[in-house]
């Protein structure tokens, strides 16, 4: 056990739990026990808490711990996630704005909100308040395996250092609701950035410069045969697919999602927008710590490379700084964790518990549903670890990606336009997320013997043909979820089926009919 790392972590951990407890108490409103309230932090963060908030929301233990070790092992193509993250901001800044403005007027609190009110579908907002709910379970379970990462590189063994993290977690989620991230945000964004911007100039140096990092990760890659710092002709098309189908999944996230409602304006989403790919350049630097680990020499606790950032910390720097950069690692994955389970829980009491199980339920009884099922989400995100194997702790967030995707005809497009049939769209998710579950099943782990759910990367040869080229199964999901919504919206015309809530016929939804106070709200939003 390394006693000053573990002294130091655990002092930064419990200083940062009780900001998670104190925040119940920051900008307190008068009644807490409200959706809007714990669930959104009151719809009032401004541009510097959102840009830390959602910043600390995207920017995770998928960042600090899944890419570095994908780099490690796979070389080039753990830089996958630098282009997606810079692709991505540009691309759904209109979406955002348009899903803001839509949400204020209305209310909505869940994306399933806003395709129950859109398509007036209660069966299609319930597919897509389960598929969020699914897909952010192991999400959550990448933030405890980074969590568990660093605890076993401090000589922490067992499970009752992870269960005590796992418990405090819950407590300060169920107490104080979206503040508790967002005030905890602040410590570790500070935090990772100091311990990136030591690690990108001190590492290197000690290990003779970046000429010498590279030259070892090349040589590595050179004699596995496995991976390279360079991409190959088989693995390009699953870089190109899974960047852009990362961009495209990354906002349909219900914690993506709930991180912008929870902005106090417009604006503030479009200043974060322009000022959030200041964390990719850091991603960047992060991932080159997967190289810096070759170089360092470097070996894994046990078969799986999540360790491999936390050992590398732990054998560069001194005891007192490398306590310093686990507890930046695991207070990065503890912030996510939390909103994770709070958007899950949300989307249970408003979609699920309210819908269909107490529809009149007042705002309190709501507030105190989705405060039990945050802690439930938590305990289905350990399952998601017991029982997926995947190769790289980074595909529990790709896996998750896949089954995401299948919402953006509801809510993206949706967003734009209702010329999609509610029937359509309905068969197009079952099409996709079939076709996404069985691609998932039939790819293998090699490296732990896993025969299923081993990673996201489907091989074409599986589709018959000769080649050994891979795709990321989300996009042909995708792809399929799409046609089949197309096909069925034409069948729902031909049968002249009734659409939407006043049972106005699909054939009207040629055009956008979007509500004009939305109109008027994008037209004359304030300027702060």
């Amino acid at each position: 056990m390394k006693t000053t790392e573990i002294v130091i972590f655990t002092l930064l951990f419990l200083i940062v739990s009780g900001m998670g407890f104190v925040a119940a108490r920051w900008r307190r409103p008068d009644d807490l026990a409200t959706l809007d309230e714990w669930g959104l932090g009151g719809r009032s963060f401004g541009s510097w808490i959102t840009w830390f908030l959602v910043g600390g929301d995207l920017y995770t233990a998928y960042t600090f711990v899944a890419v570095p070790a994908l780099v490690f092992g796979a070389g080039a193509m753990g830089f996958y996630a630098v282009p997606y993250t810079v692709v991505v901001y540009p691309m759904v800044m209109l979406v955002l704005v348009r899903l803001w403005s839509v949400s204020h007027v209305h209310n909505l609190v869940t994306p399933a909100d806003f395709v129950r009110v859109r398509f007036g579908s209660p069966t299609l907002a319930l597919l897509v308040a389960i598929t969020g709910i699914v897909a952010t379970m192991p999400y959550i379970a990448l933030q405890l395996v980074g969590i568990e990462a660093v605890l076993k590189t401090m000589g922490l063994s067992g499970d009752w250092p992870l269960i005590i993290a796992f418990a405090v977690l819950a407590a300060y989620t169920y107490q104080s609701g979206l503040r508790a991230p967002a005030l905890i945000a602040f410590v570790k964004d500070s935090l990772i950035y100091l311990v990136i911007l030591v690690a990108i100039i001190y590492i290197p140096a000690k290990l003779g410069g970046w000429g010498s990092v590279f030259d070892a990760a090349k040589a590595k890659f050179d004699s596995t045969g496995t991976g390279g710092i360079l991409l190959n002709a088989n693995n390009q098309l699953q870089y190109i697919t899974l960047a852009f189908g990362s961009a495209l999944a990354l906002f349909l996230y219900p914690h993506s999602v709930t991180g912008i409602l929870a902005s106090r304006n417009r604006n503030v989403i479009k200043r974060n927008m322009s000022a959030l790919p200041a964390y990719s350049l850091l991603l960047g630097l992060i991932a080159l710590l997967g190289y810096m680990a070759i170089a360092a020499g470097v070996t894994p606790i046990g078969k799986y490379n999540n360790t491999i950032v936390p050992q590398l910390f732990d054998k560069v720097f001194p005891d007192w700084f490398a306590g310093v950069a686990f507890a930046a690692v695991g207070i990065g994955a503890l912030v996510p964790a939390a909103i994770m389970s709070i958007a899950a829980a949300n989307l249970f009491a408003r979609n699920v518990y309210k819908e269909y199980i107490n529809r009149n339920a007042d705002a309190a009884q709501e507030a105190r549903v989705s405060k039990i099922a945050s802690l439930v989400v938590k305990i289905g995100a350990v399952l998601c670890i017991l029982l997926l194997e995947p190769q790289f702790s980074i595909d529990l967030q790709l896996i998750g990606g896949v089954i995401i995707l299948q919402t953006l005809p509801s809510v993206a497009l949706g967003l734009y336009t209702r010329w999609f049939h509610r029937g359509g769209l309905i068969a197009g998710w079952a099409a996709g997320m079939a076709a996404g579950m069985l691609m998932l099943y039939n790819i293998s782990n090699p490296a732990t013997g896993h025969e299923h759910f081993g990673s996201s990367a489907f091989p074409l040869s599986q589709l018959g043909f000769d080649t050994k080229i891979t795709v990321f199964a989300g996009f042909l999901a995708l792809i399929v979820n799409l046609v089949v919504a197309v096909l069925g919206t034409f069948v729902a015309r031909a049968l002249k089926s009734a659409d939407g809530p006043d049972g106005t016929k699909p054939e009207d939804y040629f055009a956008d009919q979007g509500d004009p106070r939305v109109h008027e709200l994008e037209t004359t939003a304030p300027a702060s």
